[in-house]
């Protein structure tokens, strides 16, 4: 049940179970984030990576109260510039936006702490984004998207081989997993507010390899950019973190993980138009294979994927919105 007393206006959500509403008393504003569903998940856990990320002086929504019994919290509002929505306004501020991105994203990547405590007083422990965990991910794209399109007589034999090249390419990751990862870190997540960016969408933060959020900044489904473009941001990263990274492992599991996450996100839309009805979704799907593409197009480590990928999900089949 939510609050009855003051005017709510339903925002637009994402793609999990959470409702969003802006509730508006005179000059001041705040968010209501209702969930029923993984309740843990989008409100105690969400709030608690709030918290932890507060404490390291990283911009992310304050809690102003919480009704977990009644499914909701209130959260400080940061308005509606997404970097997202800014870069559709005006891309002239293209490079300086991606950069500010790059330069919150090493400071989120410095934080040690690994325990915070909920509001409900209980430690929570930030789990960590084993191979496991990203093999699971992966297979969505066997879960949803492969199965509509490969024939019954041959899935059986696809999903084999594709799952054993999941697994190659898991074993080829060479950075420790230490390292805490929004896993979602991408320009619609990214907000300016009072001439700083903020991070929201944080729920699903592990600990995890260093590369993972870089790839999903730089080779967003969401934003289109030229390979050159993703090059210089690219750089810029490495840059700045010149005395931490061999750019040589550094890349590779860069390469890795992009290619992994955009399985795994085309297998996450195929879900959330079939069973969610959320088809919009379905638009971002053959940029996905672009980026897909982008990264296994040079690279001898994808060779059996590619092959793969080529034999059974043709150009019409990629382009299907």
């Amino acid at each position: 049940m939510l609050p009855n007393k003051f005017k709510l206006k339903k925002i637009k959500g994402d793609a999990s179970f959470r409702t969003f509403y802006r509730k508006k008393i005179g000059n001041k504003n705040s968010i209501i984030v209702f969930a029923t569903k993984e309740k843990k998940m989008n409100l105690l856990i969400y709030d608690a990576i709030n918290s932890l990320l507060i404490k390291n002086k990283i911009l992310a929504p304050k809690l102003y109260s919480e009704n977990y019994k009644n499914n909701f919290i209130e959260i400080q509002d940061f308005g509606n510039d997404t970097v997202f929505n800014l870069l559709r306004k005006n891309s002239i501020h293209k490079i300086s936006l991606y950069k500010k991105s790059i330069d919150l994203l090493i400071k989120i990547q410095k934080i040690k702490q690994n325990k915070v405590k909920n509001f409900k007083g209980k430690n929570y422990k930030i789990p960590i984004y084993n191979n496991a965990k990203l093999f699971s991910e992966t297979k969505l794209f066997l879960d949803w998207y492969a199965k509509k399109y490969i024939s019954r007589n041959k899935r059986l034999n696809i999903n084999i081989a594709i799952k054993k090249q999941i697994k190659f390419l898991l074993s080829k990751l060479k950075l420790k997993n230490n390292i805490f990862v929004h896993r979602d870190f991408h320009v619609s997540n990214l907000m300016k507010y009072k001439k700083q960016l903020a991070i929201i969408d944080t729920q699903d933060a592990l600990i995890g390899n260093r590369a993972y959020d870089l790839a999903s900044l730089i080779d967003d489904v969401r934003f289109k950019s030229s390979k050159e473009f993703k090059d210089q941001i690219y750089d810029y990263y490495l840059k700045l973190n010149k005395k931490k990274i061999n750019e040589n492992i550094f890349r590779n599991d860069f390469e890795i993980l992009s290619v992994l996450r955009n399985m795994k996100i085309i297998g996450i839309f195929t879900r959330l138009a079939n069973r969610d009805k959320k088809k919009i979704y379905l638009k971002l799907i053959p940029y996905t294979w672009k980026l897909i593409e982008l990264r296994i197009e040079n690279n001898k480590i994808f060779k059996s994927l590619k092959k793969i990928l080529d034999s059974n999900f043709s150009k019409e089949i990629r382009n299907i919105k």
